[in-house]
């Protein structure tokens, strides 16, 4: 698969990956960080605070660094690795790593809108889960499973993603245009159960430490006030 051809030319890193992992977060982040996040504004249109819980699907390269991100985040209740874009005979990761189903990684947040607003979501995706200036790949991964995407639940979210995308690039905040798709009206698939909370259950595994562990040290850094230090987990059950 292609983040495991990444994996090997990460290796020649592993030298100070063990000094990373020994020394803890902070030097990680200082070592390993491939570029430091954008602080980037607050979206100017958000969503209206609703009293039932709201679900954003989200697509920034490996969803293993993207479930960890939200599962960080204060007023996420889940936040579900998997895949969409494509259709359900194809939502499988052998399938999906050819990069001809049209499903990219995703995390599907489910989330309180009382505690964390769906705009607010966007710039953390934005800020820290991944790089959107990256054209069909993040990091080592590359091919259109790894794009950058939005798939909206209803034509709110899409308005909101489009007005904050347009602000965005008006501001010139990135050296580069995002390039994040929008793409509504497509069904997410769960991904198998070995995919979910990867993060959490191997912190020490060479992927995670050298492209993920930098994105919640900067999730805690940049949004202070919704890092929650104990991870959501998803409970697995069947795939």
């Amino acid at each position: 698969m292609t983040r495991h051809r990444g994996l090997l030319r990460q290796l020649a890193l592993v030298p100070t990956l063990a000094m990373a992992i020994a020394a803890g977060p902070a030097l990680q982040t200082a070592v390993l960080a491939a570029e430091e996040p954008h602080v980037i504004p607050a979206p100017l249109q958000d969503m209206a605070s609703g009293q039932k819980l709201e679900t954003a699907v989200l697509a920034g390269g490996c969803f293993w660094g993207v479930q960890g991100v939200f599962q960080h985040v204060n007023g996420v209740v889940s936040a579900t690795s998997g895949y969409a874009g494509g259709g359900r005979s194809t939502a499988q990761y052998d399938a999906v790593g050819t990069g001809t189903t049209g499903h990219a990684e995703s995390v599907r947040v489910v989330f309180d809108p009382k505690k964390v607003s769906y705009g607010h979501l966007l710039q953390i995706y934005f800020s820290v889960a991944h790089d959107p200036t990256e054209l069909n790949r993040q990091g080592p991964d590359t091919g259109t499973q790894y794009r950058s995407a939005i798939f909206p639940m209803n034509d709110m979210q899409a308005k909101v993603a489009r007005a904050y995308i347009g602000q965005l690039n008006q501001a010139k905040v990135y050296d580069e245009a995002i390039v994040t798709t929008i793409e509504p009206g497509k069904a997410f698939y769960p991904a198998e159960g070995y995919h979910q909370n990867f993060l959490t259950n191997n912190p020490t595994y060479p992927y995670i430490v050298i492209n993920d562990l930098p994105k919640i040290e900067s999730l805690k850094r940049l949004f202070p006030n919704d890092y929650r230090p104990e991870a959501v987990l998803v409970s697995v059950v069947g795939r």
